[in-house]
């Protein structure tokens, strides 16, 4: 009886520490996730504000931007290029550019 009472106790002892270390970790996956979340809403911001951008120079212009850097300089478009890489890629001055934003390696 003494012998399962001290087996009952050690595995008390046991059961907060592990206890702790399964929601440190639950917290730890949960700010992860949302980071990442985070990113992706960025990069999705970035893509949608260099589309809508293009469609205004259109609309104002009759030509899609030749490049990006028409783009900052006409229409206040800002890219972080150490957090991001944007392709541009023009067909021709009536056709919609391809645009792709990708979220650079950390």
């Amino acid at each position: 009886m003494l012998h399962e009472k001290r087996r009952l106790t050690a595995l008390r002892g046991l059961l907060l520490p592990v206890t702790a270390v399964l929601v440190l970790l639950c917290f730890l996956t949960a700010l992860s996730n949302l980071a990442q979340g985070q990113d992706d809403e960025g990069k999705r911001q970035l893509e949608d504000a260099i589309r809508r951008s293009a469609v205004a120079c259109y609309a104002a212009e009759g030509i899609y931007p030749p490049d990006l850097a028409y783009l900052e300089e006409h229409y206040g478009i800002q890219i972080d290029e150490s957090r991001y890489t944007v392709y541009y890629d023009i067909f021709g001055s009536n056709l919609m550019p391809d645009i792709t934003v990708l979220e650079n390696e950390t």
